[in-house]
């Protein structure tokens, strides 16, 4: 799906009041092109954007699935084909790879009075990206069966989780009182990615793509993941996020660790689950022994601009994105997104992300190599899980897998 949107000042001003172009700020003159995912919160975003257009300003906005495709070749042309790609964690480190996106620190410095350090993003010491929303796992707890089950606080760390789930099931409450994304995969990849963050131990070896996941902490994750698995549904490596949420719907399950953006319909008092939803407590997602650190990492949305444009370009691009993004998005559409905007109070559905966040949750890696780190997680894993392999023959079938795929990109010798 595209969605391909133009504005000229002729236009704007038939169709909206004429003070939506003063609430911009922005007298700079200057193209503005953007490139984006196409999702309801970003349409929130392009709005804004678009209504900056003026006379002496231009505003177009792409907003399509295919945006990762396009972005590359859409930048790497000179002029760029847009000023601005909005991006997330994943999608960032093709463009850093060919020096497609610039740095953003002058930028910052003279139009980003409204950022908070959490927004900024940072790679080698440069301001690459600013980010506006955030998603990542975190816990859901069922507040009535694990009061039935004598629990008398919400688990904090994986340890307190696997101690309520045997108390549900000695009890009789629940035989299968967990729920987990473990399908082979990308999910299942991801579940190890949040624990293993948690942790607090570095992917790579310091400073270069070399992995070291083989290690104590691998180890401890896989461990207390296989540990997990005994107080979920037998058939466990058939469940991703969205028949975990179906399981929570159907009172299924008394805990478990999924997407903040799936959590609205859940605690939807007045929706599908009237019987499970005032009862659904959202919280950060479990510590793994003492780093403190949630288990869920942060997916950001954002957005960087493009290297191959002009200076006038640029500077009307990141003030037209700061415009977009400004506070009073998050007060007007609080329900729109879980925003990373200054002054955000976080929605009931939102809590248990914010608290990731706050509680020192740490981003998903933008690294260019992670990528296939994650695939590897995904493909070997499962054998481990099924009791094939030892956790250590499964992190060196990881480490072997990934680094086979590094070296054929040329990131490893």
């Amino acid at each position: 799906m595209t969605k391909l949107l133009t504005v000229s000042a002729a236009a704007l001003l038939s169709a909206l009041p004429v003070m939506a172009l003063a609430e911009c700020g922005i007298s700079d003159a200057g193209s503005v092109r953007i490139l984006a995912n196409d999702f309801g919160a970003l349409d929130l975003v392009m709005e804004r954007a678009t209504s900056c257009a003026s006379d002496t300003l231009s505003v177009s906005v792409n907003q399509t699935e295919e945006h990762k495709n396009l972005q590359v070749p859409a930048l790497s042309i000179n002029p760029a084909e847009y000023t601005v790609a909005v991006i997330a964690n994943n999608s960032l480190p093709p463009l850093l790879n060919e020096g497609l996106v610039q740095p953003l620190d002058d930028l910052v410095a003279e139009y980003g009075a409204q950022l908070t350090p959490q927004q900024i993003i940072r790679i080698d010491g440069k301001i690459m990206a600013i980010a506006f929303m955030v998603n990542g796992m975190h816990l859901f707890t069922r507040a009535d069966l694990l009061e039935e089950a004598g629990i008398e606080s919400t688990p904090t760390t994986w340890a307190e989780v696997l101690d309520a789930a045997e108390a549900i099931r000695s009890q009789g409450i629940l035989e299968y009182p967990l729920a987990g994304a473990y399908a082979p995969g990308w999910e299942l990849a991801e579940e190890f990615v949040n624990m293993y963050s948690a942790s607090g131990a570095p992917f790579f070896k310091a400073g270069t793509a070399e992995p070291a996941i083989n290690s104590e902490a691998g180890v401890t994750v896989l461990e207390t993941m296989k540990a997990l698995t005994a107080y979920m549904d037998p058939d466990y490596l058939s469940i991703g996020s969205l028949e975990a949420s179906k399981m929570w719907g159907a009172g299924e399950v008394a805990m478990m660790n999924l997407w903040a953006s799936q959590a609205g319909p859940l605690i939807d008092a007045d929706g599908d689950y009237p019987e499970i939803a005032p009862n659904t407590v959202l919280t950060a997602a479990p510590t793994l022994g003492d780093a403190g650190i949630p288990a869920g990492a942060l997916f950001w949305d954002g957005f960087s601009i493009a290297s191959n444009i002009s200076d006038e370009d640029a500077a009307a691009s990141f003030q037209v994105m700061m415009h977009a993004i400004a506070p009073d998005l998050a007060t007007e559409h609080p329900t729109g997104a879980s925003w990373m905007i200054d002054g955000y109070v976080p929605t009931d559905n939102a809590v248990g992300i914010m608290a990731n966040v706050s509680s020192g949750g740490v981003a998903y890696p933008t690294l260019p190599y992670m990528g296939l780190m994650h695939s590897a997680l995904g493909n070997e894993l499962v054998d481990y899980l099924q009791g094939k392999e030892s956790a250590q023959e499964a992190l060196a079938g990881v480490e072997a897998a990934y680094t086979a795929a590094a070296q054929e990109r040329g990131y490893l010798n």
